[in-house]
């Protein structure tokens, strides 16, 4: 059996790699690997989706395979991942479900899974998971009769519910600030415009008339130029977009100017410092995150930790050191005082609280991140893992961060998920970046040709 999950959760397209019967099978293995399983003690799931019209098909399996399992289930509707991870707690569910694809196109879905406690799965539970979707397939599980089958109740103030928390968690009112939010058409267009204005923002929101089929369709987080204009039309003090399941965020300038997470992370870092929220000074990223990020917190007197890609790895570190804030370049932010997962509404507010604390722009707020320019080539490989180990890739990799020196880095690192080989080098210039990822890439195409 091919591996499930992803970097976060089961994903493809709906109805043909995504199918309902995968996901019946996947609710009734996340059932029996998460859930309670002595009689007394019936097991209690959380599930909603985002605004894809496929999630509709899916939500119904999910919800047939996890009370097929005795499972009685809360459907809480349309509402961002975060959202259902904190209900997931707040209810002290056994497990949470979300079916959503995040940014990919309208004709993907996923399946995102939740623990109790509404944390992510690590990596040995989700193999657990797909063992036992394995098993089933070939052996009939134990299924309950009668009262033992699991019951649906439908959870209709989850989003205010949600909401009252999100404001609740912020720092600073954000009365004088006015936000041209993006919803993407997604899980965010009923919350996140809400939220800013309880918290005391001017909002003008765009793209939040989802139809089922146009979530992220030119919109949200991956393409932000509506954002652009809007913000520069209405004259707005900064622009947030949202992905479809709202767990990030991407910001940008009254100017139009983008801010990624890694500015995002320093804003928050300095925030939280100067607060004395920053548990020991310390900040947890991914190895993507631009090395000008590293350099900003080493002048702040702020140390970073660096993780694997994937935010549920940042979380595993905040969790182990007990540490108070983390993400990723993309804009995933995890503040665990106040979200088991990343937020990007959370994340939002606490970013406008800034500036209404500070009365400081946004833009000058980010310039304390520089970040170097960044060159990242997909090399396409017969095998990715000879072609990142290859002893003359492995030489060349060493002779450019002696080159670069403290300027630049350089990262290789195969996919997790298909026969690639991913290079990125960080330098001064461009020019320089790309050089030398150029150079290294070819070496890995040599090592390991794709198609061989």
């Amino acid at each position: 059996m091919s591996r499930l999950f992803g970097t976060d959760g089961v994903r493809g397209r709906a109805n043909a790699d995504l199918t309902p019967e995968l996901a019946l099978a996947v609710a009734v293995a996340a059932a029996h690997t998460l859930a309670e399983t002595d009689r007394s003690h019936r097991p209690l799931a959380v599930v909603g989706r985002d605004t894809r019209a496929s999630g509709e098909m899916l939500e119904a399996a999910v919800v047939a395979g996890l009370t097929s399992a005795g499972a009685n289930v809360v459907r809480v509707g349309v509402l961002p991942t975060p959202a259902v991870a904190f209900l997931t707690a707040e209810a002290k569910a056994d497990l949470g479900v979300v079916l959503s694809a995040s940014h990919n196109p309208m004709p993907d879905n996923g399946i995102k899974l939740f623990a109790a406690g509404g944390h992510k799965l690590p990596d040995e539970i989700e193999l657990q998971i797909e063992a036992a979707v394995e098993a089933n397939a070939t052996t009939a599980w134990d299924r309950p009769i009668g009262a033992g089958i699991g019951r649906v109740h439908d959870l209709l103030d989850g989003a205010d519910h949600y909401v009252q928390h999100l404001v609740g968690a912020v720092p600073h009112r954000l009365d004088g600030i006015k936000v041209v939010v993006d919803c993407a058409n997604g899980a965010a267009a009923e919350v996140a415009p809400v939220a800013y204005r309880e918290a005391g923002a001017e909002v003008v929101a765009i793209h939040a008339e989802p139809d089922g089929l146009n979530i992220n369709d030119d919109c949200g987080s991956n393409h932000i130029e509506a954002l652009r204009e809007a913000v520069v039309e209405h004259g707005a003090h900064l622009g947030i977009a949202h992905d479809g399941d709202a767990d990030r965020i991407v910001a940008v300038t009254a100017d139009g100017d983008e801010v990624d997470g890694d500015q995002v992370m320093a804003i928050l870092a300095l925030a939280m410092r100067d607060a004395g929220t920053l548990t020991q000074d310390t900040l947890v990223a991914t190895v993507m995150s631009n090395l000008g990020l590293r350099l900003a917190m080493s002048a702040q007197g702020i140390r970073l930790i660096e993780t694997k890609v994937g935010d549920r790895y940042v979380l595993e570190e905040l969790r182990a050191s007990g540490l108070a804030l983390g993400g990723e370049q993309s804009g995933h932010i995890v503040m665990p005082a106040h979200a088991t997962t990343g937020d990007g509404v959370l994340t939002g507010l606490h970013l406008m609280a800034r500036m209404a604390a500070t009365g400081r722009p946004l833009a000058e707020l980010a310039s304390v991140v520089t970040r170097l320019p960044q060159v990242l080539i997909n090399v396409p490989v017969g095998d990715r893992t000879v072609g990142a180990a290859a002893p003359a890739v492995r030489a060349e990799v060493e002779r450019a961060e002696a080159e670069l020196g403290e300027t630049g880095r350089v990262l290789l690192r195969p996919s997790g998920t298909e026969p690639l080989v991913r290079v990125m080098v960080e330098a001064a210039t461009e020019q320089t970046a790309r050089s030398v990822a150029e150079r290294i890439a070819e070496l890995v195409r040599t090592a390991s040709p794709a198609g061989v």
